[in-house]
């Protein structure tokens, strides 16, 4: 199989992942605080849980990186150039607060580069995946259409960024980007957005796992965007030396 192929399986497994998180949705599901501080839920463990199933009865000889497998056992001290990277519940806090932000993503990565993706958001419906070399778009199981990065629109262009960024650093930030209006937004569905057209660029000073963007990089970059280090260098993954962490990073569409 080709990887440009395995980009609709990808999308296939998010889609039935979703339809298990997505009942738990606003339904006062426990949260527990992982090592890190940072919460997980009954939905991202039986949602990795499948994931892991499918990838493993699709492609068996692949090894994969998982969120919560990696919270609880600790992240591979090595990994070849070949594995995907699984995040089952993007968003988590978004999850909690009942907002509709939460994704599920699974992305191949290559030689440090994501080369298939597919993200789903369970609220809407909505998966973005790669095929052919491009981005396309799905809602409900329905008929999917190419999706595009739109040119940087002069005087209109909007940056997305998180619902915890304070006033300051977004003044900095769009100084230095040039953006012109922003929207705050949880979880991975920020590359999509930049994917499909509906914004522009998503500039992260912060930190972040390799499995929180792999896959909507996968989907921007099929779009015509990028994905790049502050520095303006490709952004590379399976840095388990680092235990997958990520540093500053620049999403931008076309």
């Amino acid at each position: 199989m080709s990887d440009d192929d395995v980009g609709e399986i990808l999308a296939e497994i998010c889609e039935a992942a979703a339809a298990l998180i997505l009942p738990l949705w606003k339904s006062g599901v426990e949260v527990l605080t992982k090592a890190d501080e940072s919460p997980v839920t009954e939905a991202d463990q039986r949602g990795e849980k499948l994931i892991l199933e499918h990838l493993a009865r699709h492609f068996p000889d692949v090894p994969v990186v998982s969120e919560e497998d990696a919270s609880e056992f600790g992240t591979p001290d090595a990994i070849g150039p070949r594995f995907f990277l699984v995040d089952p519940l993007d968003g988590t806090k978004a999850f909690v607060r009942g907002d509709p932000n939460f994704t599920v993503n699974i992305a191949l990565i290559q030689d440090g580069r994501p080369v298939a993706g597919a993200v789903c958001a369970p609220p809407t419906g909505e998966t973005w995946y790669t095929k052919g070399g491009k981005a396309w778009k799905r809602v409900r199981g329905g008929p999917a259409s190419e999706v595009c990065a739109r040119t940087w629109p002069k005087g209109a262009a909007i940056a997305l960024v998180s619902h915890t960024m304070k006033e300051e650093v977004a003044v900095k930030l769009a100084e230095e980007y040039g953006f012109d209006l922003r929207e705050p937004m949880d979880s991975s569905i920020k590359f999509c957005r930049i994917a499909e057209g509906s914004a522009d660029v998503y500039p992260r000073h912060g930190p972040t796992m390799e499995w929180d963007i792999a896959a909507g990089h996968a989907v921007l970059e099929a779009a015509g965007g990028s994905v790049l280090t502050i520095e303006g260098r490709p952004f590379q993954y399976g840095k388990a030396s680092e235990g997958f962490r990520n540093g500053w990073f620049v999403a931008r569409g076309a």
